[in-house]
């Protein structure tokens, strides 16, 4: 690490401290050169798959559009900001635990249902009837009725407990 006060090349670690589950960690260092002290931070960057989307176009997984899709479906819902982003993060763990270069957007959307079916019934129906295309009325009912089971992909990836 270059001392940002005299250039020097070489340092000491002083302390280490890990923040937020791991992925940020604070050292103290010292210059051996001109003995003065500073503090870094590294993070961890983690390399989400592509998303396939429905119409074949591929985009970067944002954890910050998920947020948005969650946040619409809660709002004015009693779910705190705390769930909707422990749900975000699992989703995100569980994208990252499939280990694929892309993923479709379609397995994503059902994780977000079967984590919304927990919490709440309105945002789950909010979020289901955005998500799915319903030609009619009484398919959004069925839908919701089966549960969606019927409208699940068939991959050995998928696994609706999985969050």
């Amino acid at each position: 690490m270059k001392c940002p006060f005299c250039n020097h090349n070489e340092d000491r670690v002083l302390d280490t401290r890990v923040q937020k589950q791991g992925e940020v960690i604070r050292r103290r260092r010292e210059c051996y050169s001109c003995k003065r002290r500073f503090s870094t931070i590294e993070i961890v960057q983690r390399v989400f798959p592509l998303v396939v989307k429905k119409d074949g176009r591929r985009e970067d997984f944002s954890k910050e559009k998920l947020f948005k899709g969650v946040q619409a479906a809660c709002q004015k819902r009693p779910v705190s900001i705390a769930q909707m982003e422990h749900i975000v993060d699992k989703i995100g763990h569980w994208v990252l635990d499939q280990g694929e270069k892309e993923i479709k957007a379609e397995l994503i959307g059902h994780q977000v249902m079967d984590a919304l079916k927990g919490l709440d019934d309105v945002a789950y129906v909010r979020f289901a009837s955005v998500y799915k295309t319903f030609t009619d009325i009484q398919e959004f009912v069925e839908g919701l009725e089966l549960g969606n089971d019927n409208l699940r992909p068939a991959t050995k990836n998928y696994s609706p407990n999985s969050i």
